[in-house]
């Protein structure tokens, strides 16, 4: 029995206000400081090691000086190169772990979202090995993908020797994979804006912080490494007029196309890989084999290309070289990729749409010369938006393209661009490059971020005014008869208990009324077996609704700081609901609204009906 004057104020179970735990930043940023030091290093090692392969493969001699495969003089044994680097990638994947099979990104939003950041330790040994053997081969993939990975497994690993939080092992993972790209890339604004729009689901300073540090960290490694020159340089480039810039944004939208069936072949190859009656193991040397052959006929397919983008950007490729380059790349590289087998899809992405971009720039000013459109920036927008609509990360590729080439005059040709591509990617594609594995395991990851609705409403501005409470020294029995009556206030489901002078002891129910077993003598104060729940007026209803959800509880009584014993009004589970109700109700009339202004517009502009023979009204 709980005592006669009910439970201590002092033991009421309030809200917690929700602040940001500062100190455990600071620790977190540390520990992203110290991830961003490994991946630099290890994206550094990384890159030599594909040097040392590729060198190997194609050229016979010992060196970790990056070099493209093109150059080789191996004629038709050049085929079987990448299917013996496909091999090693199947028994490493088999025996060691399949996780290193994909690009990267996926595979890190994938532990996000299923296990809590948690990837196995031999996951940061396996996957750089694995890449470097995979592009080192003549694999048409970038490097970026692995160290990516290899940076979100190095900051899960850190976050699991150290005791964290699945949060926190989530920042260190995102950390780790924005240092792996800053220190590939030399880009450190947007490894932070990929890893806020493909990998943290938030945007909130626990996870801004350390992941900012780890990019500029792991970018200073780069630079002490390879300097600080752009990886892309690109000559000064003139200031575009208006109606080069509104070519850009139309450019944008054609790569947003290509964008959308470029994801979709990569996945169609994938679908094709899975019916092979033969263990996936030997996928990637299968992929390897068609890497091979189309290598044998256009050898800049082959490795990761960035000599290629050079190529591109600059303006210099002969537009039918450029035609055979993208499709050979593309093709190559969705059958590579489908196989299963370790690499980067960023680069090829930009080679791809780049090389996209420059031909489209090259066929306008061949038609309209007048226009002012430049070739190298028509190649630059479609080296973004071609991520832009793959991936639907648009800032990232929009302040990538601006990093990696220091060009300034490009940006707005970015933003307009990439905005375009996103926009017919959004209308076209449900899921993207990224999230489409995760969506066939039934996962909507969804790419929106906003305010929470329930944190914009106060408790007071939902809460029922109107009280009933029960007096803690009323019978049981007198209290049963009045619920008998019928009466409408009588129907509630939980009531506030109060003493005399009307201060709150504790909440009671319906069912804990009606209990057969308390004594016949028993009044309203011995049914209270818990110190009150309660919520503040000025708190907000995502408060309300935690603190339900905390305490295990379904109604909460609304007390006022300044009185926190004194009930002003109550809120329940159904308040909450109706709460939500109203949000959808404003977003349904906004939706009705456009439409009666679309149903007011003349006829001509409106979507005709679907029978041809449909005519205009007759006018009155």
């Amino acid at each position: 029995m709980a005592p006669s004057l009910g439970p201590a104020l002092n033991a009421a179970h309030v809200p917690h206000q929700q602040f940001e735990d500062h100190r455990r930043i600071v620790f977190i940023s540390g520990l992203a400081i110290l991830v961003a030091f490994g991946a630099g290093f290890v994206a550094v090692i990384l890159m030599r090691l594909i040097g040392l392969i590729t060198n190997i493969s194609f050229y016979g001699r010992i060196s970790t000086a990056f070099s493209s495969p093109a150059g080789n003089h191996l004629g038709l044994w050049v085929i079987w190169i990448p299917v013996i680097g496909g091999l090693i990638v199947g028994i490493m994947a088999r025996y060691g772990s399949a996780a290193i099979r994909g690009h990267g990104i996926p595979e890190a939003m994938e532990q996000v979202l299923y296990n809590e950041s948690r990837v196995a330790p031999r996951v940061t040994i396996l996957k750089p090995v694995s890449a470097a053997f995979a592009i080192g081969t003549g694999g048409p993939f970038g490097a970026e993908g692995p160290i990516i990975a290899t940076g979100g497994a190095l900051g899960s690993l850190v976050g699991q020797l150290v005791r964290t939080t699945a949060d926190e092992r989530k920042v260190l993972l995102a950390a780790g994979a924005a240092a792996g790209m800053a220190a590939t890339f030399g880009s450190p604004v947007s490894a932070v804006l990929l890893a806020i729009e493909l990998l943290l689901f938030e945007y909130r300073a626990r996870s801004l912080v350390p992941v900012a540090f780890a990019s500029a960290t792991a970018t200073a490694v780069r630079m002490a490494f390879m300097g600080s020159a752009p990886i892309f340089p690109m000559p000064n480039l003139a200031q575009p007029n208006g109606t080069a810039l509104a070519t850009y944004i139309v450019l944008g939208a054609v790569v947003g196309f290509a964008s959308v069936y470029v994801t979709r072949a990569v996945y169609l190859t994938e679908d094709g890989f899975d019916k092979l009656p033969i263990h996936w193991m030997w996928w990637p040397a299968i992929g390897g084999l068609a890497v091979g052959i189309i290598g044998y006929f256009v050898p800049h397919t082959m490795g990761v290309g960035y000599d290629n983008i050079d190529r591109i950007l600059s303006g210099n490729v002969a537009w039918t070289a450029l035609l055979a380059l993208v499709v050979a790349k593309f093709v190559s590289w969705a059958i590579a990729l489908g196989s299963g087998t370790s690499g980067g899809t960023l680069a090829p992405l930009f080679t791809i749409g780049g090389g996209l971009g420059a031909l489209i720039g090259a066929m306008v000013i061949a038609i309209a010369p007048g226009l002012g459109v430049d070739v190298r920036i028509a190649a630059l927008v479609g080296m973004a938006a071609i991520f832009a609509g793959a991936s639907r990360a648009m800032l990232a590729s929009v302040v990538f393209a601006f990093e990696t080439t220091r060009q300034p005059v490009g940006l707005l040709p970015l933003l307009g661009g990439c905005s375009a591509a996103y926009l017919v990617s959004l209308m076209l594609m449900r899921n993207t490059i990224m999230t489409e594995k995760l969506a066939r395991r039934g996962t909507d990851v969804g790419a929106d971020y906003a305010v929470d609705f329930l944190s914009q409403i106060l408790v007071k501005e939902i809460a029922a005014s109107h009280v009933v409470a029960l007096n803690a020294d009323d019978f049981i029995e007198n209290v049963r008869d009045w619920m008998a009556s019928r009466d409408e206030d009588s129907r509630h489901q939980g009531y506030p208990v109060v003493d005399a002078g009307g201060n709150l002891v504790g909440v009671t129910t319906r069912g804990e009324l009606l209990d057969l077993e308390l004594p016949i003598d028993a009044r309203v104060r011995d049914v209270i077996t818990r110190p009150p729940v309660v919520i503040y007026e000025d708190s907000t209803v995502r408060q309300a609704a935690d603190h339900m959800v905390r305490q295990s509880v379904g109604r909460l009584p609304v007390v006022t700081r300044e009185e926190p014993r004194r009930v002003v009004g109550m809120v329940s589970r159904s308040d909450l609901l109706a709460a939500h109700a109203g949000r959808l109700a404003s977003e349904h009339s906004a939706t009705r609204t456009i439409r009666l202004e679309l149903h007011a517009l003349p006829w001509h502009f409106r979507r005709p009906r679907e029978d041809t023979d449909a005519q205009p009204p007759h006018p009155d």
